[in-house]
Protein backbone atom coordinates (compact mmCIF):
# COMPACT_ATOMS: atom_id res chain seq x y z
CA UNK A 1 0.00 0.00 0.00
CA UNK A 2 0.85 3.45 -0.54
CA UNK A 3 2.93 5.22 2.17
CA UNK A 4 -0.15 7.01 4.70
CA UNK A 5 0.51 9.93 6.87
CA UNK A 6 -2.16 10.52 9.49
CA UNK A 7 -2.39 14.29 9.49
CA UNK A 8 -4.93 14.12 12.99
CA UNK A 9 -7.95 11.37 13.58
CA UNK A 10 -9.94 13.09 10.34
CA UNK A 11 -7.68 13.29 7.39
CA UNK A 12 -4.89 10.97 6.17
CA UNK A 13 -2.69 11.83 2.98
CA UNK A 14 -0.61 9.41 0.81
CA UNK A 15 1.11 9.68 -2.74
CA UNK A 16 -0.60 7.93 -5.64
CA UNK A 17 -2.74 5.37 -5.07
CA UNK A 18 -3.88 2.28 -7.05
CA UNK A 19 -6.90 0.34 -6.62
CA UNK A 20 -5.98 -2.26 -4.74
CA UNK A 21 -4.68 0.28 -2.18
CA UNK A 22 -8.24 1.25 -1.70
CA UNK A 23 -8.60 -2.43 -0.54
CA UNK A 24 -6.74 -1.60 1.95
CA UNK A 25 -7.62 2.01 2.91
CA UNK A 26 -11.18 0.52 3.65
CA UNK A 27 -9.69 -2.62 5.51
CA UNK A 28 -7.61 0.26 7.56
CA UNK A 29 -11.29 2.30 8.16
CA UNK A 30 -11.28 4.88 5.85
CA UNK A 31 -14.68 6.02 4.65
CA UNK A 32 -13.93 8.18 1.83
CA UNK A 33 -11.06 8.80 -0.39
CA UNK A 34 -10.49 12.35 -2.05
CA UNK A 35 -8.31 12.32 -5.56
CA UNK A 36 -6.16 15.86 -5.97
CA UNK A 37 -4.74 14.39 -8.60
CA UNK A 38 -5.32 15.03 -12.22
CA UNK A 39 -5.68 12.26 -14.79
CA UNK A 40 -2.73 11.87 -17.09
CA UNK A 41 -0.31 13.99 -14.91
CA UNK A 42 1.68 11.17 -15.35
CA UNK A 43 2.61 8.46 -17.98
CA UNK A 44 1.52 5.24 -16.38
CA UNK A 45 -0.78 6.19 -13.22
CA UNK A 46 -4.04 4.72 -12.56
CA UNK A 47 -6.76 6.75 -13.76
CA UNK A 48 -9.06 8.69 -11.18
CA UNK A 49 -12.41 6.49 -12.69
CA UNK A 50 -10.53 3.08 -11.52
CA UNK A 51 -10.23 4.36 -7.88
CA UNK A 52 -13.51 5.40 -8.19
CA UNK A 53 -15.18 2.30 -8.71
CA UNK A 54 -13.18 0.52 -6.35
CA UNK A 55 -14.23 2.68 -3.41
CA UNK A 56 -17.55 2.83 -4.55
CA UNK A 57 -17.84 -1.28 -4.89
CA UNK A 58 -16.39 -1.35 -1.17
CA UNK A 59 -19.11 1.59 -0.08
CA UNK A 60 -16.50 4.53 0.30
CA UNK A 61 -17.25 7.63 -0.58
CA UNK A 62 -15.33 9.30 -3.36
CA UNK A 63 -14.67 12.84 -4.73
CA UNK A 64 -12.28 14.40 -7.12
CA UNK A 65 -11.08 17.52 -7.00
CA UNK A 66 -8.05 17.55 -9.00
CA UNK A 67 -4.84 20.15 -8.12
CA UNK A 68 -2.63 20.73 -10.97
CA UNK A 69 0.46 22.76 -9.95
CA UNK A 70 -1.10 26.22 -10.70
CA UNK A 71 -2.26 26.16 -7.72
CA UNK A 72 -5.61 26.64 -6.07
CA UNK A 73 -8.79 27.91 -6.29
CA UNK A 74 -11.78 29.21 -3.90
CA UNK A 75 -13.94 26.22 -5.65
CA UNK A 76 -11.09 23.76 -4.73
CA UNK A 77 -11.00 24.89 -1.24
CA UNK A 78 -14.71 24.94 -0.62
CA UNK A 79 -15.10 21.24 -2.28
CA UNK A 80 -12.32 20.04 0.01
CA UNK A 81 -14.46 21.90 2.79
CA UNK A 82 -17.63 20.34 2.01
CA UNK A 83 -15.73 16.77 2.21
CA UNK A 84 -14.40 17.22 5.37
CA UNK A 85 -17.98 18.32 6.74
CA UNK A 86 -19.89 16.23 5.65
CA UNK A 87 -18.02 12.94 5.93
CA UNK A 88 -18.24 10.88 8.98
CA UNK A 89 -15.19 9.06 9.37
CA UNK A 90 -11.41 8.85 8.13
CA UNK A 91 -10.58 10.66 5.06
CA UNK A 92 -7.85 9.30 2.33
CA UNK A 93 -6.70 12.17 0.25
CA UNK A 94 -3.95 11.73 -2.25
CA UNK A 95 -1.91 13.35 -5.03
CA UNK A 96 1.62 12.62 -6.67
CA UNK A 97 3.26 12.35 -3.14
CA UNK A 98 0.45 13.95 -0.96
CA UNK A 99 1.97 17.57 -0.32
CA UNK A 100 -1.32 19.01 -3.15
CA UNK A 101 -3.43 16.90 -0.39
CA UNK A 102 -1.82 18.56 2.46
CA UNK A 103 -2.20 21.98 1.58
CA UNK A 104 -5.85 21.77 0.23
CA UNK A 105 -6.70 20.24 3.45
CA UNK A 106 -4.82 23.43 5.44
CA UNK A 107 -6.71 25.85 3.20
CA UNK A 108 -10.15 24.27 3.53
CA UNK A 109 -9.64 23.81 7.13
CA UNK A 110 -8.43 27.62 7.97
CA UNK A 111 -11.82 28.38 5.55
CA UNK A 112 -13.47 27.23 8.72
CA UNK A 113 -11.40 29.59 10.71
CA UNK A 114 -9.05 26.97 12.09
CA UNK A 115 -5.75 28.54 13.58
CA UNK A 116 -2.87 28.53 11.11
CA UNK A 117 -0.49 28.01 13.62
CA UNK A 118 -2.52 24.40 14.72
CA UNK A 119 -2.59 23.62 11.06
CA UNK A 120 1.13 23.98 10.66
CA UNK A 121 2.05 22.13 13.40
CA UNK A 122 -0.32 19.40 12.38
CA UNK A 123 0.92 19.14 8.92
CA UNK A 124 4.89 18.84 10.10
CA UNK A 125 3.88 15.90 12.19
CA UNK A 126 3.03 13.84 9.14
CA UNK A 127 6.21 15.58 7.26
CA UNK A 128 4.78 18.50 5.23
CA UNK A 129 5.88 22.00 6.00
CA UNK A 130 2.95 24.13 5.00
CA UNK A 131 5.05 27.50 6.53
CA UNK A 132 5.47 28.56 2.93
CA UNK A 133 1.51 28.79 2.96
CA UNK A 134 0.80 30.68 5.84
CA UNK A 135 -0.07 33.77 4.27
CA UNK A 136 -2.76 32.25 2.44
CA UNK A 137 -3.40 30.32 5.75
CA UNK A 138 -3.75 33.90 7.69
CA UNK A 139 -5.82 35.59 4.89
CA UNK A 140 -8.08 32.87 4.42
CA UNK A 141 -8.73 32.23 9.10
CA UNK A 142 -8.89 35.76 9.57
CA UNK A 143 -6.48 35.10 12.38
CA UNK A 144 -2.50 36.07 12.09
Amino acid sequence: MASIRRINDHISVAPQIDPADVVEAARAGFVAIVNNRPDDEEAGQPEGESIRTVAETLGLAYHAIPITHAGFSATQVEAMREVLDNVDGPVLAYCRSGTRSTNLWALAEASRGEHPAGLIEQAAGAGYDLNGLRPMLDALSGKA
